[in-house]
Order: structure tokens, then sequence, then C-alpha cells
């Protein structure tokens, strides 16, 4: 299973890769970048960051769901107050605080994933 991983900062991608180690994991730095990414790759899921630079994850959201009404999107932000009810309009299926443990990730990824692994690499909490 392939999963999609947006966010602007470098460290949190490398983290998460570590934690998906069960995943083929590929990542993404803006949304206009996870927009072409999911192009070529066509992942099972995205998890998606809202504030980034070049193309928010709203947008970009959007564009990946025009592309393929069956994406699965979750939005993983640490901003999340002010923008739900704009990512879910979107057509996110979920909001994912930072700060958030691997239980909550794998539980929320398996909630939606077939064939999802039983858990996550163990011992990380994502935050800032």
């Amino acid at each position: 299973m392939k999963i999609l991983v947006v966010d602007d900062e470098i460290m949190l991608i490398g983290l998460l890769e570590l934690m998906l180690s069960d995943y083929e994991v590929i990542g993404a730095t803006n949304g206009r970048e996870a927009v072409e990414k999911y192009k070529e790759w066509r992942p099972d899921m995205v998890l998606m960051d809202i504030m980034m630079p070049l193309m928010d994850g709203i947008e970009a959201t959007r564009e990946i769901l025009k592309m393929d009404r069956n994406a699965k999107v979750l939005a993983v932000t640490a901003y999340a107050n002010g923008k739900n009810k704009e990512i879910m309009e979107a057509g996110a299926l979920e909001i994912i605080e930072k700060p958030f443990t691997r239980e909550l990730l794998g539980n929320t990824i398996k909630k939606y994933l077939k064939r999802a692994p039983d858990k996550l690499r163990s011992g990380y909490c994502v935050g800032y």
C-alpha cells in the first residue's frame, strides 16, 4: 500500500516515513508537488498538511479529488482550528491534529484502508 505524505517540514516527512515503514511512502513539500506526485504515483492514501507554500493543503485536496473522486485524504495539521470546515468541504475524510500518537495515526489509517498493517513502528509521537 502506498501513502503520500505532504508537509512543508522535511523532518516530519522523514519521521512519518519511519512510522509508516510497513507502507511504501513518498513525500511532497507543498500542495503543487503533492498534486503532481498523486498523478504519477496514485497512492492509496494522502496525509495532507494544510498550511504550506505554493499551494495549500485545501487547494491540493480539491485538485486531487478532481483527478480521483475516490482519493483518500487525511488532513494532518497543527493549525486545524480555523481551517476545519474548509478542509472537510474540500474533501478530507478526517483531521488529525498535531501532536498525535502513532496509535491515533495507525487507527485512523486502518479505518480507511483495507489490508492496513496492525500496528506502526513503535516509539514515536509527532507534534510541535
